[in-house]
């Protein structure tokens, strides 16, 4: 698994002002460059106390920094807004409940190049959502080689090595009607919720079966048959039977696997001619949901086993 952590990622304007839900009143530099989590209302700055203050984040501007610029002349605005330009480069300047920009903060955005956007949401609204906004698109990423799967509302991360059947797998278990998340390559990332996979943007929906070639898993099952991302829950690491090794029959095992940092469950199913892959995967599948509501069948039996 090969991890790469994005210090910064940069965002078109469109896509910021659509993921956001706000309007865009001047392109400026015309991207958007995210590299902090945090999200800052300058009052403060704007009060003229600069210690600490993070150029790198976005900036918002509510009713208490609106009515506070409003009321001085617009001389000493111009000189309080240009203070806050010259510290750096801001990502972009948002303004909360359909305020209207002032006149010097929009001309001091110009002379920066810096995007300014609006909102008709409250300010803590705005604040919320762009917290929850950056944490997931500055999360740290990794990408896996295998094939992500929804399986009765678990996330099933399906491994092993090439030409093992994962593809041909995960095949019929959309005949079975569950969804594709992505094929091949998936793209996880570590969010607060723990760790979400989803599909490199190129090939999301289309799956490759050795002998067929290529296809469009939406366009040829239909909607029902996919979903853009879902949390990993547990790895399903199939591998070719290996006579002489002694695979666990109880469940006793408690494997995990170390993705991002986090601890995922992990087990390893060996293939060979008349295995149900996809019945042992739906098996799991309730079974890590009869696990994370308390219920261990193998401690059962082995708790019944010492009590005699």
């Amino acid at each position: 698994m090969s991890e790469n952590f994005f210090p910064s990622v940069t965002v078109m304007l469109d896509k910021f002002a659509g993921d956001l839900g706000v309007e865009m009143l001047y392109a400026g530099r015309g991207i958007v460059k995210l590299t902090s989590i945090s999200v800052d209302r300058p009052g403060l700055r704007l009060a003229g106390f600069f210690s600490y203050f993070d150029t790198q984040r976005v900036l918002v501007i509510g009713l208490t920094e609106h009515e506070y610029l409003r009321s001085f002349s617009p001389e000493e605005r111009k000189e309080k807004i240009q203070k806050l330009f010259d510290c750096g480069e801001i990502p972009c300047v948002i303004f909360t409940r359909d305020l209207p920009v002032l006149p010097e903060f929009m001309e001091c955005a110009r002379a920066s190049g810096t995007p300014i956007f609006r909102s008709s949401k409250l300010t803590t609204i705005v604040m919320a959502d762009l917290v929850a906004y950056l944490a997931r698109i500055l999360a740290p990423t990794t990408t896996v080689h295998g094939v992500l799967m929804d399986v009765f509302g678990v996330g099933i991360l399906i491994t092993g090595s090439s030409g093992v059947g994962k593809s041909e797998t995960a095949m019929e278990l959309i005949k079975r009607g569950h969804r594709l998340v992505a094929d091949d390559s998936v793209l996880i990332k570590r969010v607060s919720s723990g760790l979400v996979g989803t599909a490199p943007e190129r090939i999301r929906y289309f799956m490759e079966l050795r002998g067929i070639g290529i296809i469009n898993v939406k366009n040829m099952y239909g909607s029902g048959s996919i979903l853009d991302e879902k949390q990993v829950e547990v790895i399903m690491e199939l591998e070719h039977w290996q006579r002489d090794k002694q695979y666990d029959r109880i469940g006793g095992e408690k494997l995990t696997d170390e993705i991002l940092g986090v601890k995922v469950p992990k087990l390893v199913v060996p293939v060979s001619p008349g295995r149900n892959l996809s019945i042992l995967i739906e098996v799991a599948a309730r079974n890590q949901r009869l696990k994370s509501m308390g219920y261990d069948a193998a401690q059962e039996l082995i708790q019944r086993t010492i009590g005699r």
